[in-house]
């Protein structure tokens, strides 16, 4: 039987088993995600408890050798949540273990979250996919594009306008970063404020506008800076802050209520200290939680801190076909076409690896046979460079969580290889299923 938790196991540093909550009846009108996962036994929805263990070990092996620092793991299927486990330290030389209410860095797991906000605004008619973000941002009309003729980089008109399917998609071309953009001395002090700080990201967004794009928008992708495009779109329109409409419009409506831009001061004993590798492959500290003073630059590409819980809550909106729990936030036609592939073949988007293209703010699995994932054609998702990593499996429905925190995690391809102890637990037959591809539902 299914019920709702409103009691998580914390895992000891040195302890490496399945993770199961104790579930109560939740007392809140309204849903949170620390209080009211919906919990079940894995066998009721087609997977394996001892298989499921593989999980805990899987990362309890990396704690062991010091490699990681710690985890949080979250996996669900059928909107059931059937692994939410704990392992290892938040703050190591702290001596505090990591909890599952643990808050970390989503650095561009942020991605997904802003690219939905402003999916929003386009069921209500605010704007066409293929519109230029210069009838937002002006600064961007007739905007350069360099490119190398012979030995030399020169400027020309782009080919086409920067849209704002550009920006969702990272084919923009367009940067914030003046570096090798051929700048004058004038133009670089303008573009980077002459080395101050800018108040809001609109602000320097706007400026950014001299910085000729790498490329005619359209061309290729490039990851980078688009999704900080379309965060100000989301400000442009709304007349609201990227904050305060993450908060009234996904956050507070889905009960997200511990993700932010700006983490409380009475929080911040619960935000997972930051590691990096030495040398020889270990993990040193490098940064310690600390309160922050807050900001008012909010970025649509990183910035945002969560736990796995409340990041759960987005990605099942979205495996939903965007409801949650009776809370409507997108439609289901406007998730499938995010979840699709929206840059054709022939780019190459290097940060997933083979097998993948891109979709409104996902990455988007093309091929399982050439990707390194062990997972449906149609599964998406995103990461950080923290070592987070969300990914749905719309054909399996299935959700996997992890959150570490270690950039330059690249070389244990961790995030890799938890696909394949995700995925072995799933144990049930399908031959009375008909299965979904990208939304749509196919013959058996």
């Amino acid at each position: 039987m299914t019920k709702k938790s409103t009691r998580r196991r914390v895992l000891r540093p040195a302890v490496g088993v399945l993770s199961l909550a104790v579930a109560v009846v939740a007392t809140s009108s309204r849903p949170r995600a620390a209080a009211d996962l919906p919990m079940a036994e894995p066998e009721s929805v087609g997977m394996s408890s001892e298989r499921l263990q593989r999980v805990d070990e899987y990362f309890q092996r990396f704690i062991d050798d010091n490699q990681i620092v710690g985890a949080v793991t979250l996996v669900a299927r059928k909107g059931q949540v059937v692994h939410h486990s704990a392992l290892g330290w938040k703050h190591k030389e702290a001596n505090a273990a990591m909890t599952t209410d643990t808050i970390f860095g989503l650095a561009s797991m942020t991605k997904p979250i802003v690219s939905a906000a402003l999916m929003m605004l386009f069921e209500e008619g605010r704007f066409r996919l293929d519109d230029p973000i210069s009838d937002w941002i002006p600064e961007y009309e007739d905007h350069m594009v360099r490119v190398t003729v012979g030995p030399r980089q020169r400027r020309v008109r782009e080919a086409r306008p920067v849209t704002i399917r550009h920006v969702l998609t990272h084919t923009s071309g367009l940067t914030l970063s003046p570096n090798g953009a051929g700048l004058s001395e004038e133009d670089r002090r303008f573009v980077t404020n002459d080395g101050e700080p800018f108040a809001t990201l609109g602000e320097r967004v706007a400026r950014a506008a001299r910085i000729p794009a790498a490329f005619h928008p359209g061309d290729h992708w490039q990851y980078g800076s688009s999704t900080d495009y379309v965060a100000v779109l989301v400000e442009k329109m709304s007349g609201m802050t990227i904050d305060a409409f993450l908060r009234e419009r996904i956050f507070e409506p889905l009960g997200m209520d511990d993700t932010f831009y700006n983490v409380p001061r009475d929080k911040v004993d619960r935000v997972a200290a930051v590691y990096r590798p030495n040398d020889d492959g270990t993990a040193e500290l490098s940064r310690a939680p600390e309160f922050q003073q807050p900001t008012t630059y909010f970025r649509g590409t990183a910035g945002l801190s969560a736990t796995a819980a409340d990041y759960f809550r987005f990605a099942q909106m979205i495996a939903n076909g965007g409801e949650l729990d009776g809370v409507r936030l997108l439609g289901r036609m406007t998730v499938d076409l995010m979840i699709s592939n929206n840059i054709g073949t022939g780019k190459d988007v290097y940060v997933r690896g083979p097998g993948y293209g891109f979709g409104l703010g996902f990455g988007i699995l093309l091929d399982p046979t050439q990707s390194f994932d062990t997972l449906s054609p149609g599964s998406y998702g995103w990461g950080g460079a923290f070592g987070t990593l969300y990914w749905a499996d719309p054909v399996e429905d299935l959700i996997g969580l992890m959150f570490i925190q270690l950039p330059g995690h690249g070389p244990l391809n961790i995030r890799q290889r938890f696909t394949n102890v995700v995925t072995q637990a799933v144990v049930d037959s399908v031959a009375d299923q008909r299965p979904t591809v990208q939304g749509y539902r196919t013959s058996h």
